[in-house]
């Protein structure tokens, strides 16, 4: 049972209107985020009127801050945009849509002056503003917005898509937009392709690039030609018009493996296998080792879909053999007959300890997991472990340090190796680390084989690095 002195809403009842009341204005002193919050409480209690006119006041604020918002200002940004958001949803939506609708709009019409002045590396605002696109289109239905009106405000809006804000904002406004908004949208966003371009006189030099001379007009040109183009894809998509999606792409983007496979999902979900597969192997990549997964995954769907069932066999294999992919490795497995699929496990196991790529094989192995083969892996090929790749051999050399502690040693000494043989000093602290797991492992090695032991290696490093003064410091 709770204490009556726990925080929780029951109990801070007990304490009276009264009490509660000169708490808050106790608590708020100083706090302006928490003033605000209190005025925009007040301001619902009276009615969506009100609440409405206390939004829009801050949304003015905002509109006319022109304060720099670091990191460290970003949550209590966040928290206010967040807040207008849900006084627009819950206080004045459910009686006045119209009203709502609008003060969204202005919301959103915030969010290139917010971004100015703001550091998202974390994406927290951008979210808020996407989240708030997706509560556009209930509220439009709910204040019955024409369809002409709604086209015209999303065009507004994906002019002004700076920061990727409104990237969604076609799907989300689909429903309300219905068969007519979404044609008149079409419609208004192919008239932006006949703007005039200004005579030369007037072009406004802004910069030199590697083609020469830069023009303020050629930058908005190409913007105005991507923003004109993912719209009108994404208006594609809300019709279910595919071809009027590929037609968007020239003959050289539909080449690109990632383009590919977006055309081919859109042909698939339209019963079109065949034209899907023909636009997967139309793609070029120059390094078929890092085709993107969508693009496996959709000709693997088409190839399904067209009753191929053994040649997406053959693709799942060859799509492990080139990349050592575990997804693909178990869904081949999984479509074998029993005990089939263990002989063909154990070529892939072998297929994975011969690959070229020595960390990409030990981080297979780890992860499908196979230690056993993993360790026997770094003793074989020990001199092949690129100790750059800490990311892969950190983990690696964890999961081999119970059982395999010889294969553990000879892999954290790759990372060792590699930080003081190229000097990166930032990577001292970690390979000073590393040193002590090697000695915390060396007891447990029961053969040393040809690998020097612990002291001699720590011999050696001296030898070779004793002058890094900073590593032998982080011991």
């Amino acid at each position: 049972m709770a204490s009556k002195t726990t925080l929780n809403a029951k109990n801070l009842e007990t304490l009276g209107a009264a009490a509660l009341a000169d708490l808050l204005i106790e608590i708020s002193t100083g706090s302006a985020a928490a003033k605000r919050r209190l005025r925009l409480a007040l301001a619902g209690g009276q009615g969506a009127k009100e609440a409405a006119a206390e939004i829009r006041k801050r949304l003015a604020a905002i509109r006319k801050a022109r304060a720099r918002v670091g990191y460290r200002q970003r949550k209590a940004l966040a928290e206010d945009l967040s807040a207008q958001v849900r006084a627009i949803v819950e206080q004045v939506a459910p009686s006045q849509p119209t009203e709502a609708l609008d003060l969204l709009w202005q919301f959103l019409g915030l969010a290139n002056s917010v971004f100015d002045r703001c550091d998202d590396g974390s994406g927290t605002v951008i979210g808020i503003f996407r989240e708030a696109c997706s509560r556009l289109g209930p509220l439009a239905q709910a204040a019955e917005t024409s369809p002409d009106r709604l086209a015209d405000r999303v065009l507004d809006a994906l002019i002004e898509n700076d920061y990727g804000q409104f990237d969604h904002l076609v799907a989300d406004m689909a429903e309300a937009l219905g068969a007519e908004g979404l044609a008149s949208l079409k419609e208004r966003v192919l008239a932006l392709e006949d703007v005039a371009v200004p005579p030369k006189a007037e072009w406004q030099r802004v910069g030199i690039g590697s083609g020469g001379v830069v023009y303020a007009h050629q930058l908005a040109s190409r913007q105005r030609r991507r923003m004109i183009d993912s719209a009108l894809q994404d208006i594609a998509d809300a019709q279910g018009d595919v071809d009027a999606f590929i037609a968007r792409y020239n003959d050289q983007a539909r080449q690109m493996p990632e383009v590919a496979a977006e055309i081919a999902a859109r042909l698939i979900a339209a019963g079109r296998a065949a034209e899907a597969l023909a636009a997967l192997d139309a793609a070029r990549a120059q390094d078929k080792r890092w085709i993107p997964d969508a693009w496996h995954e959709a000709r693997l769907t088409a190839l399904e879909a067209l009753g191929r069932h053994e040649d997406a066999q053959a693709h799942r294999w060859a799509s492990f053999a080139q990349t050592l992919s575990i997804p693909h490795l178990r869904a081949y497995l999984k479509r074998l007959p029993d005990f089939a699929d263990i002989e063909a496990e154990e070529r892939a196991m072998a297929h994975a300890a011969a690959f070229p790529d020595a960390v990409l094989a030990l981080w297979f192995l780890v992860n499908w997991p196979s230690l056993p083969r993993a360790s026997a892996l770094v003793l074989a090929r020990a001199r092949e472990l690129d100790g750059d790749h800490y990311e892969v051999l950190t983990p690696a050399a964890e999961a081999l340090s119970q059982n395999w502690p010889l294969a553990a040693v000879l892999t954290y000494r790759a990372m060792i190796d590699f930080a003081l043989t190229h000097g990166r000093s930032g990577r001292y602290g970690h390979a000073a680390r590393h040193l002590q797991d090697c000695a915390r492992l060396e007891p447990m090695i029961e053969d040393h084989g040809a690998v020097e032991p612990h002291a001699a290696y720590v011999a050696r490093l001296k030898a070779q690095h004793g002058r890094k003064t900073s590593f032998w410091q982080a011991m």
